[in-house]
């Protein structure tokens, strides 16, 4: 299994995204065509060896690719909360804030093959970024999400949250703002509460695994409160929470990955 804690190695072949467009204008859901940008001109002597400016987002606002501009997903978002369109994002497809990002994996993505494992990569390795991939679990893609699903959460440790349509995800990513935006407590037990806000998609995730249902992921976690250390534990470890059949289930399910 690979090292969690180090960078992942990416495809030699891949090449590294040019930088953002200097006149990129950010666009709002009222069309204003002002000369307000997301983030300031930056020197290319002095972007970031990931090829990936840092973007400033407003609060309780989500950037977006300019590529989602006039998508179901945009719409079922701007009904809801403020949208900021830019052009050139390479990467990523929705930044949540500065340091937390959305990566969007379609259908036809799944579908097509391979190509969205270079973005997954190029933001696990990134200094600057948290990324959550948000993939589209349909009956046509279905087939391909194990292995989406073991490339992104046991050979990146990022977070995949598998949403049925463009409108489920649209419920999600306002969901994940509305978290951030939320004001932090001035009681310290109650900011350490807020700062497990990754639990219910840490949770969606565990029972992507064949066999495990909401009760017994939740008894899983108690037990190995990260995909590591469940990946990890021993089957003797993993049946003593969810039993022999299920905990071979599980054991199967990391390994074949390795």
């Amino acid at each position: 299994m690979k090292n969690w804690a180090g960078a992942v190695d990416e495809n030699p072949e891949v090449v590294q995204a040019p930088g953002l467009d200097r006149r990129a204008r950010v666009r709002t859901q009222l069309g204003y065509q002002g000369p307000g940008r997301s983030r300031p001109p930056m020197d290319k002597n002095h972007a970031p060896a990931d090829g990936m400016e840092p973007v400033h987002v407003p609060f309780g606002h989500i950037v977006a690719n300019e590529k989602w501009r006039g998508s179901q997903l945009a719409r079922e978002i701007q009904g809801k909360i403020k949208l900021v369109f830019e052009d050139g994002l390479t990467v990523v497809d929705f930044y949540l804030s500065s340091r937390s990002c959305i990566l969007y994996i379609t259908e036809a993505d799944l579908v097509a093959g391979n190509g969205y494992r270079k973005r997954l990569v190029r933001v696990r390795n990134s200094h600057n970024l948290q990324g959550i991939v948000v993939v589209e679990k349909t009956q046509m893609s279905e087939q391909y999400f194990p292995n989406i699903q073991k490339f992104t959460v046991l050979d990146l440790g990022m977070v995949l949250l598998p949403v049925a349509n463009q409108a489920e995800a649209s419920c999600l990513i306002v969901q994940l703002v509305q978290e951030q935006t939320k004001e932090p407590s001035k009681n310290p037990f109650l900011r350490k509460k807020r700062a497990v806000l990754s639990e219910p998609f840490l949770l969606r995730t565990v029972q992507q695994i064949p066999g495990v249902g909401k009760v017994k992921a939740l008894l899983l976690l108690q037990k190995f409160p990260s995909i590591q250390q469940l990946s990890n534990a021993s089957i003797q470890e993993l049946q003593q929470v969810v039993g022999q059949a299920v905990a071979q289930q599980i054991h199967i399910f990391f390994t074949q990955s390795r």
